[in-house]
């Protein structure tokens, strides 16, 4: 089957879970998540409906943000993501802001943040803050638009936005690609990944034949050393792998740059956590993994690692990805690689 015609299926219900590794660089990701420019976040607006209501969601990145408010939110953690909200029905109905962000901050507190004799008087400010807020009650035929303030997730910003009708609940889910990381995965070229008649779809006896053909483990780029086992299959459309990951708290990764090298030794030296740290390239099928994900603990040197390769091979119309997900427990100093984890 060619990959052209694999991802223009329509979207399944995720099916499996992704995501992550070390401290150097490579991957991959899904074909719609591309880098995109900064300059006005309106033209990055995602838009859903039902049932009588329709939401509109963006997000600006750091420098937008500053624009816009005048302070460094991401520095301070705070990312404001922009709603709005059309209800058509003939009832009220109420924007539920835990369910984007449990931790939200409320407009008051992201303007008393900190303030400078340079800024304008707090109460302006207060009121800046408050009239750009987003209104929890949206009246029958009405529209209403606003912020909300999230704590930070950089990459690729995935909530929930939850809306109560007087006698039924919305969920309206959302995956918002925000400008400013240098992602690594945006350079996989996935429709041409294999030729077209490399492509074979197999059934449960042949997929499982198939896949106990598969080399054990990790190699090195020369293909000579061998690393850590592969212990993964998942089997899903790229959208449908990479959002369940995102939705489930993991990390895209970044590609090595000296900013990113630069917050990887500070992270390294403080014992921080760097929730986008770059991750090592691992070989399969004679290339760097397709798709690298992390989930951060309470520091770099401890971190669950998963990378993902696409194989040739697709069970019910739908790719089957190879992965090797481990869990660092520490880091060690070696002769090859300066520093490497515990696993």
């Amino acid at each position: 089957m060619k990959m052209s015609s694999l991802l223009s299926l329509p979207q399944r219900t995720p099916a499996a879970l992704l995501c992550l590794l070390l401290l150097s660089a490579c991957a991959a990701a899904p074909e719609h998540v591309r880098p995109i420019p900064e300059g006005d976040y309106r033209e990055r607006v995602q838009i859903q409906e039902g049932n009588g209501v329709t939401v509109a969601a963006a997000v600006p990145s750091a420098d937008e943000s500053e624009d816009l408010f005048g302070t460094p939110l991401y520095r301070k953690g705070i990312q404001p993501v922009w709603l709005k909200f059309e209800n058509r029905r003939n009832s009220p109905v109420t924007f539920l802001p835990v369910g984007l962000d449990p931790q939200y901050f409320s407009p008051l507190e992201v303007a008393n943040w900190d303030f400078s004799e340079s800024r304008p008087s707090a109460s302006l400010v207060d009121k800046f803050f408050m009239d750009q807020s987003m209104s929890l009650i949206i009246p029958p035929g009405s529209e209403r638009s606003g912020f909300v303030f999230t704590k930070l997730d950089e990459g690729t910003k995935a909530f929930n936005v939850d809306i109560a009708g007087e006698d039924d609940f919305l969920t309206f889910t959302f995956f918002i690609p925000v400008p400013g990381l240098n992602i690594d995965h945006y350079s996989v070229d996935w429709k041409n990944l294999y030729k077209p008649d490399q492509w074979v779809d197999l059934d449960k006896d042949r997929l499982i034949e198939e896949i106990e053909s598969y080399e054990c483990c990790v190699k090195d780029a020369a293909g000579k050393n061998t690393g850590d086992p592969l212990n993964l299959i998942l089997i899903g459309m790229p959208m449908d792998i990479y959002t369940a990951f995102i939705r489930a708290d993991w990390d895209e990764t970044e590609s090595i740059t000296r900013s990113s090298a630069w917050k990887t030794m500070k992270s390294f030296l403080s014992g921080g956590e760097y929730r986008y740290s770059p991750v090592s390239s691992l070989y399969v099928f004679g290339r760097p993994q397709d798709i690298a994900f992390q989930k951060a603990r309470s520091n770099i040197h401890e971190r669950n690692h998963l990378r993902l390769w696409m194989s040739r091979v697709t069970y019910q119309g739908l790719p089957v990805w190879v992965g090797q997900i481990s869990r660092d427990i520490g880091v060690r100093f070696t002769t090859k690689t300066i520093t490497t984890h515990k696993i």
